[in-house]
């Protein structure tokens, strides 16, 4: 299997969050919010490994932010690392207020996907070829994590 850069499965996102999509304050629901996550890691997954893929864990969500009914998301989801069938996909979502054209970082998580074959077993991935330096620092950072949780 040929690798892949991260640049090449890369996936931006954009949604209007809408009154259905709220709560009673007016907020986004963070349910709704994990939904439109997990497909766009869902999206990076299924692009580097060209299989469908399921969800394995959220290793992290964090909510530092409010989204407000009317102003736009965008869900940026990169991959960062491949084991032999999973893949580390990291998450960053930005508020942007389309009034004034201010954004701000809503919210982070990073996310697990597994490749599956057609009888719905983990499946090898192509290897992952980080390219920039950010890109290597994450990629060795994950590496580390994974050692660290079979330990």
């Amino acid at each position: 299997m040929q690798p892949k850069t991260p640049q090449e499965t890369e996936v931006v996102m954009s949604e209007l969050v809408l009154p259905n999509d709220t709560n009673l304050l007016g907020n986004l629901m963070g349910g709704r919010l994990m939904y439109w996550m997990d497909i766009a890691g869902a999206l990076v997954a299924s692009r580097h490994s060209g299989r469908v893929v399921a969800t394995v864990s959220i290793d992290n969500i964090s909510f530092r932010h409010p989204v407000r009914m009317g102003e736009m998301l965008m869900i940026k989801a990169k991959l960062v690392y491949v084991g032999t069938t999973s893949m580390s996909i990291a998450i960053k979502v930005y508020a942007e207020n389309m009034r004034n054209g201010s954004q701000v970082l809503s919210n982070k998580a990073r996310m697990i996907f597994v490749a599956l074959d057609e009888a719905g077993n983990p499946t090898p991935v192509p290897p992952l070829s980080p390219q920039t330096e950010e890109e290597i620092m994450d990629f060795e950072k994950e590496k580390m994590r994974r050692v660290g949780k079979s330990c």
